[in-house]
């Protein structure tokens, strides 16, 4: 967890919604200098501020709104934090809550350095990046219509399919297989969005792929190195992480992609584990891919995760190597090298 302790002469602090925010603006002797609800208008803002722009501070906390006063803030030359949401939760906990305390308290906050920091995704990869988490979206959506004519065959005790539902030439006829004709219209209709997203997707991923390589083609290519990681993988886990060098340890890259559980003990004592949630699930997701991938056609991987499924079971034996994956995708990235499989699988 990373604090903001520079001083200034105003905090300013921030309830950010999406069409109203809450501002609260402290000296540094902690007197409320301003305490206003306005509309999320810049020049609003703007003019709210002007007093005290010499030396000024601002902090929202990081909710889906964050991103035009990010940008904002970078254009005026103002120093912009962006508070870690639940780490600020559990700070800024009370018995009352509302906009106006929410605003002084992340202004107070910001004066004290106990705002914990999120990190300020650069806006020049932002869009990006959302649209690589909206093309996970596309294709789940894409895997739980195939999933729905699956068990439509199972519902009414058809015979199986026979063919793989995910490739378009074994999908020819398929509503023929349902007798009910409002069944096979149901089908039909399942199939023909699942011809639309595939469509989609083909084009979708193209485009990705070319901005993957011109904004870092040596990453990309090194990331596609390990075995698991294709196309895909390799762009999601490239604009996750943006820069790895925002990472000084081994250790807070494999927190933030959740790859290590977190232990709560208190008087020598463990209770079990905590902040499940708090870290990149996308990257939490792109190393558990990577692992099941990995271990396609993979012999020596496949033993070794069976000695590991023997001793601590199927589940945490794939964990340890998403987790294993994940340490060795921190090292190629900072020493831009290749992934040496030979020297990977003594680790496990």
């Amino acid at each position: 967890m990373r604090f903001y302790n520079t001083t200034h002469q105003h905090y300013c602090g921030i309830d950010l919604h999406a069409k109203t925010m809450y501002v609260c603006i402290i000296d540094a002797h902690g007197e409320t200098v301003l305490h206003r609800n306005m509309k999320t208008d810049p020049e609003l803002l703007a003019k709210a501020i002007e007093p005290y722009r010499d030396d000024l501070v601002i902090s929202v906390e990081c909710l889906f709104t964050w991103y035009w006063i990010a940008d904002w803030c970078a254009k005026e030359n103002i120093p912009f934090i962006l508070g870690h949401a639940l780490y600020m939760k559990a700070i800024h906990g009370g018995k009352a809550k509302n906009d106006r305390i929410d605003s002084d308290k992340i202004a107070r906050l910001l004066k004290a350095g106990m705002v914990p920091q999120a990190y300020v995704y650069p806006a020049k990869m932002r869009a990006t990046r959302d649209l690589l988490r909206r093309r996970i979206g596309f294709a789940r959506q894409r895997a739980e219509l195939i999933s729905h004519i699956q068990n439509t065959v199972s519902q009414y005790n058809l015979p199986p399919l026979g063919v793989r539902l995910g490739r378009k030439k074994d999908r020819f006829d398929i509503a023929n297989h349902f007798p009910d004709p409002v069944v096979r219209q149901m089908v039909e209709l399942d199939l023909n969005v699942i011809d639309h997203l595939d469509a989609q997707l083909r084009v979708l991923e193209q485009a990705l792929a070319m901005k993957a390589k011109a904004h870092d083609a040596g990453a990309y290519h090194l990331l596609r190195t390990v075995p698991g990681i294709g196309r895909i993988l390799s762009m999601v886990i490239l604009y996750e992480i943006d820069d790895i060098s925002r990472f000084p340890t081994l250790g807070q890259f494999v927190s933030y992609s959740r790859l290590v559980k977190c232990a709560r003990e208190s008087a020598g004592k463990k209770s079990g584990y905590s902040g499940k949630k708090i870290g990149n699930a996308y990257l939490k997701w792109a190393f558990s891919e990577a692992a099941v991938l990995f271990l396609r056609g993979n012999e020596p991987a496949q033993k070794a995760i069976a000695r590991l499924a023997s001793k601590h079971g199927k589940g945490k034996a794939l964990s340890i190597l998403a987790h294993r994956i994940g340490r060795a995708v921190y090292v190629m990235l900072n020493k831009r090298q290749p992934f040496d499989e030979a020297r990977f699988m003594k680790t496990l």
